[in-house]
């Protein structure tokens, strides 16, 4: 499986939430995502944030921004 790494400073704030942006040329049709958060001791722990999808669009979405990796089928 691939994964991108990210950090907090690639979210924008859209209304009550920060959002990721990623294309389908980037990460596929996002079919089995999977979003980790890097904690303070730099280990990955897998979180459930929310996936929308518009167009040839896909948004990540948390309440906060933060550091982490999404891992996707290559």
């Amino acid at each position: 499986m691939a994964h991108r790494n990210f950090k907090k400073e690639d979210f924008v704030k859209d209304q009550n939430e920060y959002q990721l942006v990623f294309t389908i040329n980037e990460i596929g049709e996002g079919v089995n995502l999977i979003v980790e958060r890097k904690n303070e001791n730099g280990e990955y722990e897998v979180v459930q944030a929310q996936i929308k999808r518009l167009n040839e669009s896909i948004f990540v979405c948390w309440s906060e921004p933060f550091d982490g990796r999404v891992i996707y089928e290559d």
